[in-house]
């Protein structure tokens, strides 16, 4: 069954489906990554987290596992159902607000590249609101490539994902459409995506506050950033 969610986000396949086209039960299979380490190495050894769009907690048990203390925030109440050992909060990123500031502010999954109106600014203004004086924001971008020469796949345990295609639906948006294939379940996803170059995500993050640190990967694709 397809649900229809956000203009422009949708999601098929079987389980719940979030507001940005997420299924939850994919969401649970994807295997964590670099994201960890890259971590680790920016942010102070046991430093509190404020996890936005933290999912299942594919990002999140790691952490704890390494020390830190984690806030974990998603809008999806059946993603945050995952979560253990963890604070979480229930809530849009763009409209978060508590009374606290953490060492560290994490915007991964390419949540900063999300469309629509002022919603990259709501992300990171988000951040800033949050994130201490001395603290820093760990962003994950898109790769340079992620649109170019699709089709094009990648197995993970148990599993394939396939970006089918990248279509500009507006100046400066592109709707993207992944398949995610197992023996026993198929998902789909579309979601849009704003891509942007470093000089456009500069900008992006001084009008939210916040300055380039630093690139933390050679193909620059997670960068630091601190409070203006």
């Amino acid at each position: 069954m397809t649900h229809t969610v956000r203009e422009g986000y949708t999601g098929s396949g079987p389980g719940a489906i979030t507001p940005d086209g997420c299924p939850v039960e994919l969401y649970l299979r994807l295997p964590v990554g670099d994201e960890p380490d890259i971590v680790e190495r920016a942010a102070p050894a046991g430093a509190g987290v404020l996890e936005l769009g933290c999912g299942p907690g594919r990002i999140t048990r790691p952490l704890l596992r390494r020390g830190f203390t984690v806030t974990a925030v998603d809008e999806s109440p059946e993603m945050l159902e995952h979560i253990h050992g963890a604070r979480t909060v229930c809530s849009p990123i763009e409209t978060l607000e508590l009374d606290e500031r953490f060492d560290v502010v994490l915007l991964a999954s390419f949540l900063v590249h999300a469309a629509g109106p002022g919603v990259r600014d709501g992300l990171l203004r988000a951040c800033r609101r949050h994130v201490a004086d001395d603290g820093c924001v760990l962003i994950q971008r898109e790769a340079a490539d992620r649109h170019e020469d699709l089709p094009k796949e990648r197995e993970i345990e148990g599993g394939l994902i396939r970006v089918v295609s990248s279509d500009p639906v507006r100046p400066g948006v592109r709707s993207v459409h992944v398949e995610c294939v197992f023996p026993d379940a198929r998902w789909t996803q579309t979601f849009l995506s704003c891509p942007l170059t470093d000089e456009e995500f500069e900008r992006a993050l001084a009008q939210a506050g916040l300055v380039v640190d630093g690139y933390l990967t050679e193909d620059r694709t997670w960068a630091r950033a601190r409070p203006v």
